[in-house]
């Protein structure tokens, strides 16, 4: 059964989440952490190495839209993240809103009562599942979407036209 992979990409970490085969959980898995903002190679073949490892159909990155709707530079990087994940890996990518979501996670993580040094590695991680679980939840309550989906991945990767 095939996967989907949320991402939430950063200036130097990209939190990683996957999903149960039935599109129905998200659990984090990994931050991949660079030194510098723009050296994304290795970023990409870890990447890369997770699609295959899980078997993942779909991408869904995290889209930091402004509070206002707007699209501001942190969006535009994201735009072009995904861009190169999509030359790279041949799979879909869905930009998904994220607005909020690492607020939501530092909000889940100090309600946990976690130190703070065990917070600060690990909150990207849980703000990809959040992206990808937000991103279920709409398929899960728009049923010709979560069908398109699944004859997507059915179909193969890149639909079919390996």
């Amino acid at each position: 059964m095939l996967r989907l992979m949320g991402l939430d990409y950063g200036s130097v970490t990209v939190g990683v989440a996957v999903s149960d085969p039935l599109f129905v959980t998200a659990q984090g898995i990994k931050t991949i952490r660079r030194k510098h903002e723009n050296k994304l190679r290795q970023t990409l073949a870890e990447i890369e190495a997770l699609i295959e490892e899980y078997d993942v159909s779909v991408l869904v990155l995290g889209y930091p839209k402004n509070l206002d709707n707007s699209v501001g530079i942190r969006a535009e990087k994201t735009e072009e993240f995904a861009d190169m994940l999509r030359r790279r890996t041949g799979l879909e990518v869905v930009l998904w809103d994220e607005r909020l979501t690492t607020v939501s996670a530092h909000r889940y993580l100090n309600e946990s009562g976690m130190d703070y040094r065990k917070k600060s590695e690990i909150v990207d991680t849980v703000a990809a599942s959040i992206i990808l679980q937000s991103y279920m939840d709409y398929l899960n309550n728009n049923p010709d979407m979560k069908k398109k989906l699944e004859e997507y991945c059915v179909g193969g990767k890149n639909g079919g036209q390996q």
